[in-house]
């Protein structure tokens, strides 16, 4: 029997290590899905126990594979549940008995980074904006953003929306990002730097500018240029591969810091009440900046709003304005807790 990078979900076996030790292309015994690249589990055996190095035994933890889905995000495929999750790790590793032992992680995957970074935006927000006192590891931060970059091309097209006013359609070059004297707060931008927003989605955009029953939304495709790097904080559980690190310290130290990548994510996501967005974006501000001063072109993040993904371009020429369409919003849904 032979399984697929599906069966996992860790993009880095399936883009580096899968390619190394195979080229063969059929339906996987294990979750089923068919034209996928094929290995023996068996040859995955170095990479996973490094990574259950860093477990060790409990009898009041989870087994390991409770731990690498909640971990890392494995073992998500719908047809891969616990226990053909465990017959997999049972033949990668050749060790049926240890799929069914409990664990815990090493006490040296504790980190401190989120509560430092909660501490960091409090003073953003609300003491010191430009003089900070407390200590950010902007060394590490650097690092861990390196394990976000987002690894396949960027989809070409993209859209941005804006609410039609006196009956006069918007024309393409007034779609893009304001002006600088005219920038205003957003989640990635400071007032007066702009940035380009757009969604993957043509209701996604129409969504973020927040409209209201039978305004006219006109909406503009634009062509993102190839090569950009961004920095993906969509799901960094998803993202991050435990299997990009040949150090069993390493993995403890990336395993401690995903919730602070988690939380990083978080902040360009939440939604933001208008009369308190000029304080509340600043800790999303702080941290895209960062990301442009490290080389990135921008971030991309779950909409707040719509099902699709966002992306904010620090260099608004990054993208090409094409034609623009008006839509009548027929009905604005509200959901209450």
């Amino acid at each position: 029997m032979k399984c697929c990078a599906e069966c996992i979900g860790d993009g880095h076996l399936r883009r580096e290590i899968i390619p190394e030790y195979s080229s063969e292309i059929g339906t996987c015994s294990y979750c089923g899905t068919e034209n996928v690249q094929l290995v023996e589990p068996k040859d995955l055996r170095v990479q996973f126990e490094l990574l259950t190095g860093i477990y060790t035994a409990d009898d009041k933890g989870k087994t390991l594979v409770e731990w690498f889905k909640d971990d890392w995000a494995m073992f998500e495929h719908p047809q891969i549940d616990v226990a053909h999750a465990k017959e997999l790790l049972a033949e990668i590793l050749d060790d049926s008995e240890i799929v069914r032992e409990r664990f815990s992680p090493s006490e040296l995957s504790n980190s401190s980074t989120l509560d430092i970074w909660e501490t960091f935006r409090d003073e953003l927000k609300h003491k010191n904006r430009f003089f900070l006192k407390i200590d950010l590891n902007l060394d590490r931060l650097g690092e861990l953003l390196g394990y976000l970059l987002h690894p396949d091309r960027i989809e070409p097209e993209w859209y941005r929306a804006r609410i039609q006013k006196d009956n006069i359609p918007i024309s393409p070059d007034k779609m893009g990002a304001a002006p600088k004297n005219l920038s205003t707060h957003g989640r990635a931008n400071p007032a007066g730097i702009p940035y380009l927003y757009l969604a993957s989605e043509l209701k996604t955009a129409i969504s973020e500018i927040r409209p209201h029953t039978g305004e006219i939304a006109n909406v503009a495709i634009f062509s993102v240029v190839d090569g950009l790097k961004l920095v993906d904080l969509r799901h960094p559980r998803k993202t991050v591969s435990p299997f990009l690190l040949a150090d069993a310290r390493d993995i403890l130290l990336l395993r401690g810091d995903i919730e602070f990548l988690e939380r990083l994510g978080d902040e360009l996501t939440r939604p933001v009440l208008p009369q308190a967005a000029a304080i509340d974006y600043i800790p999303s501000q702080y941290l895209c900046e960062f990301i442009k001063e490290r080389g990135y072109h921008g971030v991309m993040y779950r909409s707040s709003v719509g099902d699709g993904i966002n992306i904010a371009l620090f260099d608004p020429a990054s993208a090409t304005v094409g034609a623009v369409t008006q839509h009548r919003v027929s009905r604005v849904s509200v959901e209450v807790d």
